[in-house]
């Protein structure tokens, strides 16, 4: 038993508040055991009273606590009333080493009068306690700016039901379900039923009725909600409603990343579903940086997750097959594709963080003279030049069709930092498309800011703007949701197949960056542009296969909101 946590002053009114809320309340199973329980901003203690000496206390942090309700008991002669508080904390496993969020309930009984309602009242004014005061004590990481899901909030929970091995709906309804009802969280099921259904949804829905969409899947799913919210004609509001994503699917990245950016050890499957099901309660809202990809028949789409090509995306798309198997698919595809592994021509480019940074080996500057540094705010919005929606009638037809561009220009300020700029609307009300300032046209020459890669044979090109790329692949240490940061990965040709299969077992534990691996270039940008060369490859966007051809890409900082820990 925990110990630590302050005698309750004498001084006190039984069920009084002094200070913090102090009462005595006997056991839900036997009247004659009975608790004095304190709360403070902080914990709820909880110590039996007993005549033995050396009475050991609980004590419950409220950063664990997701919710407490107060209820009649279900019998009707019962006098006493009952509440129960709802902990999550971290605990050692049963089977194995380290710690995850585990559920504990604590439940008490209230009797101190004869008169039901009086005891079902003063149940519900601690309970009421306990929550206002868990909200105050969700858990923020320092130097991160939150907001909050507005209380009490209405969700909109998706849910692909063929995700990963096709137990998206079971694992909601035996993990989730009742962690909602816990937390107090109403929500609305829709369960998608073909692709570009949860697309479909969000465009046409009115957001007014919703305080946030929660995704139930794979990273599929939500670059599908992405999307659809940035394709409607007020996205600079729609992009605002807070994003949730539950794992359900078989790579989880995103699920895994924000789990990794609470700062909690490491999870997997269902104690990742737990993790980020106790975020979703207790509602708390960072940014999250989206990425502007655009594609040679000139569609637009926006990216949370990555770009590939290669390697990567090979086997992603080729490993759909072994789906049924779950997130053992990557590791049966990685095989396979190492078995015969394929060398791609192509030409890349790309806007580095600092104008005048140590190139890397293979690397060439445009022969111009070297602009002045940049000193870009990680946590700012690109400055974005802002231009009408185009009407349905110029968009594209293409499947994944979304906000479209013309020819794109550059602007920068004086000093040539990028800076904060908040989208409009017209007069008429309607909003203005959102502009890569970084991106020329991409049948035009890139500035002569960018650097240009010398080498045009690659094993695979990634472009990953989140921590993870799978549940177990820690592929960026360093990233964070809202860094502002492309983190581009290369790897030429020449490898061997034993030491690709190294790099990406290093990647497991994030190390890598650390096997000084010649062929591996890692380099943090703001914009890049890849053109293929070889006739036949894959090209995925947050895993999803797009048009085979040249792409280009741009960083919006801190343009959707997610909720995290």
């Amino acid at each position: 038993m925990e110990r630590g946590a302050s005698e309750p002053d004498p001084s006190r009114q039984r069920n009084g508040v002094v200070a913090a809320l102090y009462g005595e309340f006997t056991d839900t199973l036997n009247d004659r055991v009975r608790y004095s329980v304190s709360l403070t901003e902080s914990a709820l203690t909880v110590q039996r009273i007993s005549s033995s000496p050396g009475r050991s206390k609980v004590v419950f942090n409220l950063t664990d606590c997701i919710g407490c309700r107060a209820y009649r008991g279900p019998d009707s002669a019962d006098v006493g009333a009952y509440f129960t508080a709802y902990f999550y904390p971290f605990k050692r496993r049963w089977m194995s080493a380290g710690v995850a969020r585990q559920r504990v309930e604590q439940c008490f009984r209230v009797a101190l009068v004869q008169d039901p309602l009086a005891n079902l009242r003063e149940a519900e004014r601690w309970a009421h306690a306990i929550r206002d005061a868990s909200v105050l004590q969700a858990p923020r990481r320092d130097g991160v700016a939150y907001t909050e899901v507005r209380r009490p909030c209405r969700v909109m929970i998706l849910v692909n039901p063929h995700s990963g091995r096709g137990q998206a709906l079971q694992l909601f309804t035996g993990h989730v379900q009742g962690m909602l009802t816990e937390a107090a969280v109403p929500y609305t099921l829709v369960i998608t039923e073909h692709q570009n259904h949860a697309r479909e949804v969000v465009r046409k829905a009115d957001l007014r009725q919703w305080d946030a969409l929660v995704i139930m899947s794979g990273d599929g799913l939500l670059f599908e909600v992405i999307n659809g919210l940035m394709e409607r004609e007020d996205w600079q509001e729609a992009i605002q409603t807070p994003l949730g994503i539950l794992p359900g699917g078989s790579g989880n990245a995103l699920a895994a990343s924000v789990h990794h950016y609470s700062q909690s050890p490491p999870a997997w499957n269902e104690e990742l579903l737990l993790s980020c099901g106790f975020m979703l309660c207790k509602g708390l809202v960072g940014s999250m940086d989206l990425v502007s990809i655009h594609l040679a028949s000139r569609q637009r789409l926006f990216s949370f997750l990555s770009l590939a090509w290669g390697f990567v995306a090979d086997v992603d798309i080729e490993s759909e097959k072994y789906r049924h198997v779950g997130a053992i698919r990557f590791l049966m595809g990685t095989l396979v594709r190492l078995a015969t592994l394929r060398v791609y021509q192509g030409r890349l480019a790309y806007l580095p963080v600092k104008e005048a940074p140590k190139l890397p080996k293979g690397s060439i500057k445009a022969n111009h003279p070297p602009p002045t540094p940049q000193h870009p705010s990680l946590c700012s919005s690109l400055s974005c030049r802002l231009i009408p929606n185009p009407s349905p009638s110029h968009k594209s037809h293409h499947n994944h069709n979304s906000t479209n561009s013309n020819h794109n220009t550059i602007t920068k300020s004086s000093n040539n930092a990028i800076t904060t700029k908040r989208p409009e609307t017209q007069s008429d009300g309607k909003a203005l498309a959102l502009v890569d300032s970084l991106l020329p046209g991409l049948d035009q020459p890139v500035p002569e800011s960018w650097t240009v890669v010398r080498e045009e044979d690659f094993v695979l090109v990634l472009a990953i703007y989140q921590s993870h790329l799978a549940e177990d692949l820690w592929t960026v240490p360093g990233a964070m949701a809202d860094d502002g940061l492309i983190h581009l990965f290369y790897v030429t040709a020449g490898i061997s197949r034993p030491a690709l299969l190294r790099l990406f077992l290093a990647m497991e534990k994030g190390a890598h960056l650390a096997c000084g691996c010649p062929h591996l270039v890692y380099e943090k940008v703001k914009a890049l542009r890849l053109e293929p060369i070889s006739p036949q490859g894959v090209i995925t966007v947050d895993g999803e296969m797009v048009e085979y051809g040249p792409v280009q890409a741009q960083i919006h900082p801190g343009l959707a909101r997610l909720i995290c820990g």
